[in-house]
């Protein structure tokens, strides 16, 4: 039965190969359409809260704002990916001053909120890397990584409980499989593709790549003794802004002058009736 089970497990892991955007090959047992599909219900609830809650910001300049940075980021993860046309482009920003963080979902779904703004201070160059490497894992299939990650994971569980007959682990081992599907951290190799195609994407854009750099130092700093949100689930070894520094180097040469790219009509969510 073990040998039966660990075949299966194998072949699945060997039937579910894909290829990101950098080349590396990544985990694909969840299908991206199937994140897609997911995150879209993840989303729509998560928004239904927020409304509820009164924590959509629809204040004009927050709106133009935003709308901007992201819809011009948008216009180059297309050109990247001519098949994220049909995505539902969108952003939530999220009346939150004390959280720092941001985010994108599978399908263009994205987050931001106003504390990393103001905490931070960010320009808008700073604003375009945090959307750009957020759009990146979209762009990258991350969540379905993540989510096959947690299938196996599941798998080998539900593995051992029927081997050794033990139900109630199975039931654990399902209810952990779900939970570490949505709240699993993005690898670091991950993170670093992020970054890679991130800081490409903004500035192509026309946004500075040295934004990259000054946006973790400030990042860093807001660490303090527990970090900042954000940090939870993007981790930041220590090299991580001389890594984007020589980066960005390599990026400029891509458009020297930073000419701004046109904005992409992205769907700044401001109630939940939108979704």
């Amino acid at each position: 039965m073990k040998k039966v089970i660990s075949l299966t497990l194998i072949s699945a892991a060997i039937a579910g190969c894909a290829t990101t955007l950098t080349g590396r090959n990544q985990l694909m047992i969840v299908s991206p359409d199937s994140a897609i599909v997911e995150s879209q219900k993840a989303y729509a609830s998560t928004v239904g809260e927020l409304d509820q809650n009164d924590q959509l910001v629809t204040d004009p300049a927050w709106v133009k704002r935003i709308e901007t940075i992201t819809g011009r980021l948008v216009t180059e993860a297309i050109k990247l990916d001519p098949d994220t046309k049909d995505w539902d482009w969108s952003v939530a920003i999220i009346d939150d001053p004390d959280t720092l963080n941001a985010w994108c979902m599978a399908g263009g779904r994205m987050a931001i909120y106003t504390g990393i703004v103001t905490q931070l201070n960010l320009n808008d160059d700073e604003i375009a890397q945090i959307m750009g490497h957020e759009i990146s894992h979209a762009l990258a299939n991350h969540t379905a990584e993540r989510m096959s990650r947690a299938v196996l994971m599941n798998g080998a569980l539900a593995a051992t409980a029927v081997v050794t007959d033990n139900n109630g682990y199975v039931l654990t081992g399902t209810a952990m499989a779900a939970k570490v599907a949505l709240e699993l951290p993005n690898s670091r190799t991950a993170e670093s593709e992020a970054d890679e195609i991130g800081i490409e994407l903004a500035t192509r854009a026309g946004y500075n790549p040295d934004a990259a750099v000054s946006l973790w130092k400030k990042m860093a700093e807001a660490g303090g003794g527990g970090g900042p949100e954000f940090l939870s689930t993007h981790p930041s070894p220590d090299n991580r802004a001389s890594t984007l520094d020589k980066l960005g180097e390599k990026m400029l040469p891509l458009n020297p002058q930073l000419k701004k790219s046109q904005v992409y009509p992205v769907t700044i969510v401001t109630d939940a009736d939108q979704i």
